[in-house]
C-alpha cells in the first residue's frame, strides 16, 4: 500500500536526519575538546611535558563521568583534528555530512591539499569508509595530481554511503559518545567467541589429525604484536594451521594478513621436520559467509595432493558457521524475550 510506504519513508528520513544531528553533534564537541585542549597546553610553562601530563589526567576524568571513549590516544587525536581543521565555520557543514571515522582517516595525511581534496569528494560522491581508504591507500590525489587531472577525472567504481536507518543506535562511536548500553556491540562480541568456541570444538571433533595448540596466540616481531585466533597442529599432515576469524566484511588487507600471518609462522614456529604452515580465512558478514584457504603460491601442489583429504571443504566450514549463527540467534531471542 502507498500509505504504509509512505510511513516507512518518513520513518527513514526522521532516523537518518536523527543520525545526522547527532553525528554533527559528536564531531564539532571533539573539535572543541581539541581547541581546549590545545588552549590549555599553550598555557603552560612547559608545553610538551605538560601536554602529556593534562591529556593524562583529562583521559581519567572523562572515562570515569562519561564511559569509554576518551583514551588518551583519542584525545591526542581531537587535539589533531582541531590543529588540521582549525576554522570551525568552513568545516562545520561537513560534520552533518561525514562520520568521524573519515576524519580519522585523513588525520594521518600530511599534505592539507590531501585531507581536503579527500574529504570534498567523500562528501560530493558520497564515499564510504572503505572507498576513501581505498582510494588514500592507492594514492588517488597523488596520481591525479601527477597527471593534472584534477577535474573531470574519471572516477573509479567505489562503495557509496547507504544510511542504515539503525545506524544511530547500531554505531560504537555514537553509542560511546552518549554513553548509552553498547548491546550490539556485546551481542557481535559474544558471537565472534561462540564461533571461536565452536570451531575449536568442530576441528578438533573431525577425527582427521588436528591437536589444538593455542587460542589468540601471541606472535610478537621486531615492529609489532599480533594476536592469532586458533593455531592448531596437524599431525597427519605434518603442518601448523592458522585460524583468523572475521566478523566484518572481508577485504584484501584481512586476506595479505593471514598469508603475513603464515610466513611469520614458518618463519618462527616451524620445525625442520613440519610442512609449511597453512592459513584459513572465516568471514561472517551480515549476509552471507566466507571461507578461504591461505595457500601461498608455492605450496598449491602440497596443499592439493597432502593437505585437502584431512581439511574440512570451504563448504562444510560454511555450514558450520552458519549453525552456530542461528543457535546464537535463537539462544539471544530467548534471553531478550
Amino acid at each position: 500500500m502507498q500509505f504504509i510506504i509512505e510511513i516507512k519513508t518518513l520513518i527513514q528520513s526522521a532516523r537518518t536526519k536523527a543520525y545526522q544531528a547527532i553525528n554533527s553533534a559528536m564531531i564539532e564537541a571533539y573539535w572543541e575538546i581539541g581547541k581546549r585542549i590545545v588552549e590549555e597546553e599553550q598555557n603552560g610553562n612547559q608545553r610538551a611535558s605538560y601536554g602529556q601530563e593534562i591529556i593524562k589526567k583529562l583521559s581519567i576524568e572523562l572515562t570515569e563521568e562519561f564511559g569509554k571513549g576518551f583514551s588518551e590516544r583519542t584525545l591526542r587525536e581531537f587535539r589533531q583534528f582541531y590543529n588540521y581543521f582549525p576554522n570551525l565555520e568552513i568545516w562545520r557543514t561537513a560534520f552533518a555530512k561525514l562520520s568521524w571515522s573519515h576524519f580519522q582517516r585523513v588525520l594521518k595525511l600530511s599534505d592539507v591539499k590531501a585531507r581536503t581534496y579527500y574529504l570534498n569528494e567523500s562528501i560530493e560522491n558520497t564515499w564510504s569508509i572503505r572507498t576513501l581508504d581505498r582510494q588514500i591507500s592507492t594514492l588517488y590525489f597523488e596520481r591525479l595530481i601527477s597527471t593534472q587531472q584534477l577535474t573531470g577525472h574519471p572516477m573509479q567504481e567505489v562503495d557509496k554511503v547507504v544510511i542504515d536507518s539503525n545506524d544511530f543506535i547500531k554505531n560504537p562511536t555514537v553509542l560511546e559518545f552518549l554513553n548509552l548500553p553498547s548491546g550490539m556491540s556485546y551481542s557481535e562480541e559474544m558471537f565472534e567467541k561462540a564461533l571461536v568456541d565452536n570451531l575449536q570444538k568442530f576441528i578438533l571433533e573431525l577425527g582427521k589429525g588436528f591437536a589444538f595448540v593455542e587460542r589468540q596466540q601471541h606472535i610478537r616481531t621486531e615492529t609489532a604484536d599480533f594476536y592469532i585466533d586458533l593455531v592448531f597442529y596437524n599431525f597427519k599432515m605434518k603442518c601448523f594451521v592458522l585460524i583468523e576469524l572475521k566478523t566484518n566484511k572481508l577485504t584484501h588487507q584481512d586476506i595479505g594478513q593471514l598469508d603475513m600471518y603464515v610466513r611469520m609462522y614458518d618463519d618462527l614456529k616451524r620445525g625442520t621436520d613440519d610442512n609449511p604452515t597453512l592459513g584459513i580465512l572465516l568471514c561472517t558478514e551480515t549476509d552471507k559467509t566466507i571461507a578461504k584457504y591461505s595457500v601461498l603460491n608455492q605450496n598449491e601442489q602440497l596443499f592439493a595432493s597432502k593437505y585437502l583429504p584431512f581439511l574440512p571443504t570451504e563448504a562444510e566450514l560454511i555450514e558450520e558457521i552458519e549453525k552456530e549463527r542461528l543457535k546464537f540467534k535463537l539462544i539471544n531471542q530467548d534471553d531478550n524475550g
